[in-house]
């Protein structure tokens, strides 16, 4: 694949660097969710959700984000007998050609293992994000690291929200040994123990093919929780947290004292006109301690953007503030 030519990103202590210059570089953008969910067949992934370059451009150029976070599907990306992949990849080829060209960077985000299995249910609706990952998984980031080697345009967040099966979510839980087999872990709780070994699986699958990549790791509880998830020995490599107002315990617990020694990053936060005050108060706490983020999201719920085909680009209230912030246009940002 040609390369895009952005710089290339590492770690140095607890900070996300230009590898050339060894300056610090703040990530902070927008998650950009639907290819998680839109197969690529028919009128393909990108049309049915209403990804274009207008779109990309009003997030980088508009609302100054210089990194995109893109859910996608583990099942529809992954090649294997009797499938193919390739128009599912090109729709995530052009996100990141688009957003490179225009000097962001994205973050592939594994969100769903399948568009099928139902796991459980939450405020009555099925449930398609899985607590662990599986053998899948470490296929197919062996896959796409390999087409994007050495691109330094496409960042890595392993698995998206590890945590406890819902009550509902009867699917097996599998835990996995440092030879990649799997077992069925018989007390159906994730914690950095049932964790971890998965997200070195998925590491050693990407650094197999892309040695130098920029990896983030998600901590348990939905993401939440990064305590207990320090994986010290690991170059290159970012513990990421979601935030959000029902998250009732500390941040310093959670995830801000980890970042005194690795870097932190704030994959998900956001909400509705309701969280309004809560954001304020969050956002004010990411910037004084200098911590990059993606807000959840362009187009699903807690929206960013008004869902209406008259004023695609209209921001919601918390849109706003997170608008704001992007273009550095609130005290303090």
């Amino acid at each position: 694949m040609e390369k895009l030519s952005l710089p290339r990103l590492g770690t140095s202590g607890n900070r996300i660097v230009n590898v050339r210059t060894g300056e610090p570089v703040l990530l902070r953008g927008i998650n950009l969710s639907g290819l998680e969910y839109c197969s690529p067949d028919g009128s393909g992934s990108l049309t049915k959700v209403r990804i274009t370059p207008e779109v990309i451009t009003e997030i980088v150029e508009a609302w100054n984000a210089n990194v995109i976070r893109v859910p996608f599907n583990a099942e529809w990306a992954l090649a294997r007998d009797g499938y193919d992949p390739e128009p599912y990849r090109a729709a995530l080829s052009s996100v990141i050609n688009m957003a490179a060209d225009l000097g962001a960077y994205t973050i592939l985000d594994l969100h769903w293992l399948d568009a099928h299995t139902i796991r459980g249910s939450t405020g009555g609706k099925p449930n398609f994000v899985p607590p662990l990952p599986n053998a899948d998984a470490v296929t197919v980031w062996a896959q796409l690291a390999e087409i994007w080697s050495d691109e330094t345009a496409v960042l890595y967040d392993l698995f998206n929200e590890p945590h406890d099966p819902l009550p509902d979510d009867f699917e097996p839980l599998l835990g996995v040994r440092e030879d990649g087999s799997t077992f069925v872990l018989p007390d159906r709780r994730v914690g950095p123990e049932q964790w971890l070994p998965w997200a070195r699986q998925l590491i050693a699958a990407i650094r197999g093919k892309n040695s130098n990549s920029l990896i983030f790791v998600s901590g348990t509880d939905w993401g939440y929780d990064l305590q207990g998830c320090l994986l010290p020995d690991i170059p290159n490599l970012v513990h990421s947290s979601h935030v959000y107002a029902f998250k009732a315990r500390s941040w310093e617990k959670a995830f801000s004292r980890l970042s005194i020694s690795a870097p932190v990053f704030i994959g998900e936060w956001g909400g509705t006109r309701d969280d309004l005050e809560w954001g304020r108060k969050l956002a004010g706490y990411l910037e004084k301690r200098g911590f990059g983020w993606t807000a959840w999201s362009w187009s699903d719920h807690p929206r960013l953007v008004e869902n209406s085909p008259e004023t695609p680009f209209k921001p919601t209230q918390f849109g706003e503030l997170v608008r704001a912030l992007l273009r550095s246009e609130l005290p303090g940002a």
